[in-house]
């Protein structure tokens, strides 16, 4: 597959924009990319001048869950905070009795059909947590779920174990007991079983402290799985200088970083994730440091944080341009955030730009300039995907 007359942004330096670019796909990988004029010889698929990017990453989200928190929306809209709803065994604990009560067909039913709105927009990679089950059966239930929905879609799924979401109701009284589970019990049944590919967990004075973090990346490290938080969302715990420590993946939410968090996660090269849907769903205040983020040359990605809860945002496209207006990224900036530095915040080194070697997974977009695909809201300008070297939406 040899596409010509296209505008590529690939991703390598900024846009890495190629103006009048050629690119060649073999055997699932990116062969050659570069200007048309030097373009290798063969038949060639004419792009009448649009604009190709890497598939985008959307790399944070819970989007294998049952249930439904609308009522929460207005709960929230008439003041009621989302600690006190939490409190009231709302939140977090609402979606996890929906969850178990609902078998894995059920599960994977609903999860297509978030998951179809994401791919719509080019979303050829994503990332699913668990973390609404909080027992052993249910957890695996939902990695089990979140595995499967690239045996039934054109995408590529990445797990996380998130055990540490919250206190299941069963455990209220006792945390002790819970982190047992989920340390002696759990996760060593999700290593064992392949099904999850990084361990996250929640640090938050509604979740889990640090010291309960500790534990629970020093068992994930023993089993040699990866790292990564949701931190500094709601307050400042330092939760950040201790997934910095276990050199995370990623950082993520993290709205009360500070400074000091900021040089921990730049120097393990911790990306950090921002998830303005949250942001906007709580009606925030408290904006990421993203100058001081800029400053120390922490990669910046971009994600949903789709979630029955506190984000149910089922577009990445839209996800981009609230980060620009609400957290001040640059288009340029949120392009990268939902490609290579959302491939960055998986382990991901594969994949994010348009680069000989990488994977074949390509977007081409109807507009004239990269900084469009952040610009509008509700507007989706894709023309085509490659997911793996084949053509799996649209035409060319």
């Amino acid at each position: 597959m040899l596409l010509t007359n296209l505008k590529a942004a690939t991703m390598t330096d900024g846009y890495g924009l190629i103006e009048d670019a050629a690119v060649l796909v073999e055997d699932g990988r990116i062969a050659w990319a570069g200007p048309r004029l030097d373009a290798p010889a063969g038949e060639a698929t004419d792009c009448q001048g649009m604009l190709l990017t890497p598939g985008l990453i959307d790399c944070h989200t819970h989007l294998v869950h049952g249930g439904s928190r609308a009522h929460e929306f207005e709960q929230r809209l008439t003041g009621i905070s989302y600690a006190e709803i939490s409190r009231a065994g709302g939140g977090i604990a609402a979606t996890v009795r929906a969850t178990r009560s609902q078998s894995e067909a059920d599960l994977a039913a609903s999860a297509c059909k978030r998951l179809d709105a994401l791919l719509a927009e080019g979303v050829t990679t994503i990332e699913i947590k668990s973390g609404y089950g909080l027992d052993r059966d249910t957890e695996m239930k939902m990695l089990r779920v979140a595995r499967e929905l690239s045996q039934w879609r054109p995408v590529d799924v990445v797990t996380s174990y998130l055990g540490a979401h919250a206190l299941p109701p069963e455990f209220k009284d006792d945390r002790q007991a819970y982190l047992d589970l989920v340390c002696n019990v759990v996760m060593p049944a999700v290593a064992e079983t392949g099904l999850a590919d990084a361990v996250d967990a929640f640090c938050e004075g509604i979740a889990f402290s640090v010291p309960e973090t500790r534990r629970v990346f020093e068992t994930a490290k023993s089993l040699g799985l990866p790292v990564k938080l949701h931190a500094e969302q709601l307050s400042n715990l330092g939760g950040s200088a201790l997934a910095a420590s276990f050199g995370a993946l990623s950082v993520d939410h993290i709205e009360y970083l500070d400074q000091a968090g900021v040089d921990a996660i730049a120097a393990s090269g911790t990306v950090a994730v921002l998830l303005p849907g949250a942001f906007y769903y709580l009606r925030e205040t408290q904006v990421p440091p993203v100058a001081a983020l800029r400053q120390a040359g922490v990669p910046i990605a971009v994600a949903t944080d789709l979630n029955p809860g506190t984000s149910p945002v089922h577009s990445l496209l839209t996800t981009m341009n609230m980060a620009c207006v609400l957290f001040g990224l640059t288009p340029e900036e949120a392009l990268r955030g939902v490609t290579v530095n959302a491939a960055r915040a998986l382990g991901l080194s594969d994949r994010g730009v348009i680069a000989p070697g990488k994977k074949a997974d390509l977007v081409l977009w109807d507009v004239a300039r990269p900084g469009d695909l952040a610009y509008p809201l509700g507007f989706n300008p894709l023309a085509a995907v490659i997911h793996n070297g084949e053509l799996v939406r649209g035409l060319l």
